[in-house]
């Protein structure tokens, strides 16, 4: 089956010293089989242990990894933008968004590539579908999540299993209208709020198993969540509902 030859991940890091070559070994071992692929590591003033060290000496071995140092980041949204944006400057046709330190797991990546190569515009990856699953995660993490995922979809209008999963792929044509549209999220909300922008789009949800996430999530982000899910609530009661 043919998968797309010119495919990127983009990940931001901070602090994962302790998994990195776990993680980055299993990503080699997938673009081995596949024959294709390479990974943008963004890092930024958030990491305080050797992680950039680590990333940098990886670079220079293989060319497959790529170093985007970004002090001026000021969230993780910024991040996942500036890893867009180089990976989207390189050409590549897919560009998949996931987690480092194996809370998301790269054998997912052919799922993800062959959805995206059957006709879909946009791939989420879904703890809470058929085949997916959220493991070592506390009880009250879990219910975030879902709980989240339900208040979205009524205020939003939206109907996907998973709202607030960061395991994603995209057609570069979709990767050109996030980097064109003034997202306003800060925080975890930047999931649930591609989602919503990309309601129109041919979508499809791929199963995933989500391991040792964070057991909490900071108040700011849960405001700014609140304040951008309200802000597309009202719009969209405005008549006005904007979409990529």
């Amino acid at each position: 089956m043919y998968l797309y030859k010119d495919w990127a991940v983009v990940t931001p890091m901070a602090n994962e010293a302790a998994s990195f070559e776990h993680f980055t070994s299993s990503l080699s071992g997938i673009f081995d089989v596949l024959g294709s692929g390479k990974v943008y590591m963004v890092l930024d003033e958030v990491t305080k242990d050797n992680t950039l060290k680590l990333a940098n000496i990886l670079a220079e071995k293989d060319s497959r990894f790529v170093v985007i140092w970004a002090p001026e980041n000021r969230s993780v949204v910024d991040a996942y933008l500036k890893g867009f944006r180089v990976a989207y400057d390189s050409g590549h046709e897919i560009i998949i968004e996931m987690d480092a330190g194996m809370s998301h797991d790269p054998h997912a990546l052919p799922t993800f590539l062959r959805r995206l190569n059957e006709g879909n515009e946009c791939a989420f990856g879904s703890r809470f579908i058929n085949g997916g699953s959220m493991g070592n995660s506390p009880f009250k993490r879990r219910a975030l999540s879902r709980n989240s995922t339900i208040l979205a979809n009524i205020l939003l209008g939206t109907s996907l299993k998973d709202m607030t999963s960061g395991y994603q792929g995209f057609h570069r044509v979709v990767i050109g209208q996030i980097l064109n549209y003034p997202l306003k999220s800060t925080g975890h909300f930047y999931q649930t709020e591609l989602r919503y922008l990309l309601r129109k789009r041919g979508i499809v949800e791929v199963p995933i198993h989500y391991q040792s996430p964070s057991p909490r999530v900071s108040s700011s982000s849960i405001k700014n969540a609140y304040k951008t899910l309200l802000h597309y609530f009202k719009i969209r009661l405005q008549g006005n509902a904007p979409s990529l």
